[in-house]
């Protein structure tokens, strides 16, 4: 099944999203709140489309809108655009000092608009992917709390979570750059916890937090011993995997 976007003929599966797509075919279009390892949201509408199918045209999010069929998109037409504008106004106005929004702003000519006043330190954009990792992850130590205008992300009751583990994974997927983690004299701090840290048994790099590796050790349920202990960092797992896979015995002929 084909599809056209921009004009340019695409190749499609049914109920492939197009989004995916499009950066196959080195389309692009601007999002903030999907990330490849998760699962579509449409929460900041940034990869809003124009889908042209049977002579109708209509406005989808391209992060979590299936094709079904031979369609027309349009990702930067003139009615897009603008629609985009009007988000990136208020992503502005919430996130004024971001330095990833001003970048997007100034590519679509959006200037701060004075009647919309926010919090000048805010740097959330409520994508919710941080919110989603620490679920996927399975320590769900962070939550969206609040509504309105005073929606944010925190931890239960703002105090430090037992249920985090550290691991930074929600600002590593934060498009925003709001999750703060501190690293200094061997300790991280993130979410008002500090966190000591674990030093690789091979190269001596600090690169992970004592929970954090317990949390993973518990969650794999592996023999450690069997992949060189639980205290090697990505770089020494990698190097210790080669070297296992060179003292294996070849495989048996077919």
């Amino acid at each position: 099944m084909n599809i056209r976007i921009n004009g340019i003929d695409c190749e499609a599966q049914p109920g492939e999203f197009i989004l995916d797509i499009a950066r196959r075919n080195n389309i692009h279009i601007p999002t903030l709140c999907h990330h490849e390892a998760l699962a579509g949201e449409a929460r900041c509408r940034l990869c809003i489309v124009e889908v042209i199918e049977k002579g109708r045209s209509k406005v989808v999010a391209s992060c979590v809108y299936p094709v079904t069929g031979e369609i027309e998109v349009a990702t930067d037409s003139e009615k897009i655009r603008a629609l985009r504008k009007t988000l990136l106004m208020l992503l502005l106005a919430r996130t004024p000092h971001n330095e990833t929004i001003q970048k997007l702003a100034r590519e679509y000519g959006v200037t701060q608009v004075t009647r919309f006043a926010g919090d000048p330190d805010e740097e959330c954009v409520l994508c919710n992917l941080c919110v989603r990792a620490c679920e996927q992850l399975g320590a769900g130590a962070i939550f969206t709390v609040n509504r309105g205008i005073t929606k944010k992300v925190a931890t239960l009751f703002e105090e430090p979570a037992e249920e985090c583990i550290g691991c930074a994974a929600c600002a590593a997927v934060c498009p925003a750059g709001a999750i703060k983690v501190l690293e200094e004299d061997g300790k991280r701090i993130i979410w008002n916890r500090e966190f000591e840290m674990a030093a690789c048994s091979r190269c001596g790099e600090l690169f992970a937090t004592a929970e954090q590796l317990a949390f993973y050790n518990t969650r794999l349920n592996v023999d450690l011993g069997k992949y060189g202990g639980d205290r090697l960092c990505e770089n020494c797992r990698q190097k210790r995997a080669v070297e296992l896979a060179s003292v294996l015995p070849p495989a048996p002929p077919r």
